[in-house]
């Protein structure tokens, strides 16, 4: 029962396998899509757009998400192998906060756990997939760095797609009533759901590879593929769509996966945008491995995904903050440490609250 409960804070219910296991499974037709008022970043000459199902929903690149309900029940009643492991488990994330590194303007790119991250970039300030409150599905096992109300005024809230772990509505209302000139960068189809959360904000939607217009700033910020899907409801399947960010300021880019399964995406991400210096990698939510993996990478295979991205510095994330599959907390960590010397680039402890950036 707690697997299902979790699970439907993020859409993996019965229902959604039952109901349009065909559509999952349909193959992308001629139809793509892409906002008119945004400049597109074509990973290939021969891009066209995101693209669409023949229901006009969105669809992954390269293959469609493949999932039955056999497989959800398959998991749902099967025995945990990791049980113990995971109820003896007693560390938790470290949290170092210094709380003058909101003072001046020296950029910073800060974890506060699961997929949130707080970024200072050029005077900007930036919020990615907040998750600031408990609520009755999701209980944070580690703490943030700082209470809420210490949060520096905020420019930009970047969500990377409509799963409830990623798109809070009270974080996001909480946000909106307290930063009145804040701007929101999202996918397409996002902006019919938080609309009603904000207070006239101004809400810009992209398609795959385009890029936001930020009048105000000379950063660029585009949003990328992942390999994922999209649901809140019963019947809003796939109707919006999910990403990562690619942040350029002309000194060093910042990657920020979101939530994604492995795939040729990563390989295309790089020869648009080129290699990114920092990769915020999803690690997390990994297991059982056969069922999580068109969803979430595992340890092993953000490696691969970071090797192909030949990236800088790895920061990994998605983990250590809420119970969300069979793995104990830290395993993904601890993976990640035992394979290190595969990584061809910097490994970076995520450290709750403190500047990842390194200086050159």
């Amino acid at each position: 029962m707690k697997k299902l409960r979790t699970y439907l804070i993020i859409g993996f219910i019965p229902l959604y396998f039952f109901v349009i296991s065909n559509i999952s499974k349909s193959k992308p037709d001629s139809n793509f899509i892409a906002n008119p008022e945004l400049i597109t970043i074509p990973p290939s000459a021969d891009w066209k757009g995101t693209p669409l199902d023949e229901n006009g929903r969105f669809t992954n690149l390269y293959s469609p998400f493949e999932s039955s309900f056999g497989d959800l029940l398959k998991w749902q009643t099967s025995k945990n192998p990791q049980k113990e492991a995971k109820q003896n488990e007693s560390r938790r994330l470290v949290v170092e906060f210094d709380s003058t590194i909101f003072q001046g303007n020296a950029d910073y790119l800060m974890w506060l756990g699961h997929a949130t991250f707080l970024m200072r970039i050029d005077g900007k300030v930036f919020l990615v997939d907040p998750l600031l409150f408990d609520n009755t599905f999701l209980k944070r096992e580690s703490e943030l760095p700082f209470p809420i109300e210490k949060l520096p005024a905020l420019d930009y809230l970047l969500l990377s797609h409509n799963h409830r772990d990623h798109l809070d509505s009270k974080t996001i209302k909480y946000l909106t009533q307290n930063n009145s000139d804040l701007k929101i960068l999202t996918g397409l189809g996002i902006e019919n759901i938080i609309k009603s959360w904000s207070n006239g904000h101004t809400i810009q939607e992209a398609g795959w590879y385009q890029q936001y217009s930020l009048l105000d700033s000379g950063i660029r910020i585009t949003y990328v593929p992942s390999r994922h899907w999209s649901r809140r409801w019963l019947w809003d399947d796939n109707k919006s769509l999910w990403g990562g960010f690619y942040i350029q300021n002309g000194d060093y880019s910042i990657y920020f996966m979101g939530d994604s399964g492995h795939g040729p995406h990563f390989s295309d991400i790089k020869n648009a945008l080129g290699s990114p210096d920092y990769c915020l990698m999803g690690v997390g939510a990994f297991k059982p491995e056969w069922f999580m993996r068109q969803a979430h990478i595992s340890p092993t295979d953000a490696i691969e995904a970071f090797n192909v991205l030949e990236g800088k510095h790895f920061i990994p994330m998605h983990f250590g903050t809420f119970d969300l599959s069979d793995e104990p907390r830290m395993e993904p960590w601890d993976i990640l440490v035992q394979n290190s010397s595969k990584i061809n680039g910097n490994l970076i402890e995520p450290i709750l609250g403190r500047n990842l950036l390194v200086s050159n």
